[in-house]
């Protein structure tokens, strides 16, 4: 559900206040636990450490991101792999350099 217009977007106030003790061009990675906050037009060029539950991952903030939240940008959960026996053997392939290839069925003469 979508937050009232009446309200606004939400940012971190917190986060607001350290964005603008910031001087412009410096390289300082801003840590926030605000996943929740709302990316604005003055958030573009900063790199912010947003926390995933276990560290924080950094994510540099450009124009396109802009009306998206920071946690959008910090994935809470490590993909491993789909797949069983058979993704295993895919894999094994690839990595000895080889594709799987598949057998061909041979021509068969007709007398």
């Amino acid at each position: 559900m979508s937050r009232s217009l009446k309200k606004g977007q939400f940012t971190e106030p917190r986060l607001l206040e350290k964005l603008a003790k910031l001087k412009p061009g410096e390289k300082t990675v801003i840590k926030t636990w605000s996943r929740c906050s709302t990316i604005t037009p003055e958030m573009v060029g900063v790199t912010f450490g947003v926390h995933n539950g276990k560290s924080h991952i950094p994510v540099l903030v450009v124009e396109s991101m802009v009306g998206h939240k920071l946690g959008e940008f910090s994935p809470t959960r490590k993909f491993q792999r789909h797949g069983g026996k058979i993704q295993k053997t895919i894999e094994a392939g690839a990595a000895a350099g080889a594709a799987p290839v598949a057998a061909a069925p041979a021509a068969k003469s007709s007398k």
